[in-house]
């Protein structure tokens, strides 16, 4: 159902480190999507890295400072979304750290020089879409995906991180979604297995049999592609796996886009790895 005391068409937009870079398709098309649906999405000024990977690993501290300065520049009357799981956790967890110690939030407001709010909300796009209701989505469906069949890979970071368990992860609407818009999800898959994440750059040998096991559960259960919620998960299934058969993986921003009748899509699919095109002409979702 609809939310209607979240106020849905002015969000905050914090893109983070991947989708401005490396996942660049991801944010084209979620924006684009998003626009389709009626939401204003306003970029951070001036953002920076939420504190995640490197920084996390050698300085906590550092990694904190980061996440709350993203945060003393959300305006306090819209939401803040973001689409990397990742971004999503660090922003939530320094926010709630904020909120359980005021010497820590006054610091950090001098620090940075402006208010932060302990009421911002901070909110997954998976949840933007929940709030909005399935009526929307029906007004808005062009392509209906004729029964593409995928597994609704979530990885683990959007599965109810343990410090951040008493939240709202709407971890099953990414399947829930593309039903809805006539996909059919293959859910007795691995869809919550850890894809190794950012050991990728430095153990491949230990990323390899992780993802390989990943899209075998796929293959198995006889998915046609994996939709991922998010950018670093899509990164390592198709960079790192050695399975073959292998299997495109979209972002779920893709296939969203695509199915609310986004036409510049050719500039998403030709930056994977594993060329998407024959399957979706197959399924007539593309010329």
């Amino acid at each position: 159902m609809s939310d209607p005391s979240l106020h849905l068409t002015d969000l905050s937009y914090f893109p983070g480190c991947s989708l401005e870079s490396s996942a660049r398709e991801s944010n084209i098309s979620l924006m684009e999507a998003a626009g389709i649906l009626g939401l204003n999405l306003i970029e951070l000024e001036d953002w920076n890295c939420c504190g995640s990977s490197s920084a996390n690993i050698l300085d906590k501290e550092i990694a904190f400072s980061l996440a709350v300065r993203n945060l003393s520049l959300a305006p306090a009357h819209r939401p803040l979304m973001a689409m990397c799981p990742r971004c999503l956790y660090h922003l939530r967890e320094a926010h709630q750290r904020l909120a359980r110690e005021p010497e820590t939030l006054r610091a950090q407001e001098r620090r940075w020089g402006r208010p932060i709010s302990l009421d911002l909300k901070i909110i997954h796009f998976l949840e933007v879409l929940v709030r909005l209701g399935p009526a929307r989505l029906h007004q808005g469906l062009v392509r209906n995906l004729n029964g593409l069949k995928f597994v609704p890979y979530y990885g683990c970071t959007l599965f109810r991180p343990p410090s951040l368990r008493q939240g709202t992860y709407y971890q099953g609407e990414l399947g829930n979604v593309l039903t809805m818009l006539g996909g059919e999800p293959l859910t007795r898959a691995l869809t919550h297995r850890c894809c190794g994440s950012f050991l990728s750059a430095a153990r491949a040998d230990v990323v390899t049999p992780l993802v390989n096991e990943i899209l075998a559960s796929a293959v198995a259960v006889g998915a046609e592609c994996l939709v991922t919620s998010c950018a670093m998960c899509q990164l390592n299934l198709e960079i790192r796996c050695t399975w073959d058969p292998r299997l495109p993986v979209f972002h779920f921003s893709e296939i969203l886009a695509l199915a609310l009748g986004a036409e510049d899509y050719e500039g998403w699919f030709t930056r994977h790895l594993v060329d998407p095109r024959p399957l979706l002409a197959a399924r007539k979702l593309i010329a």
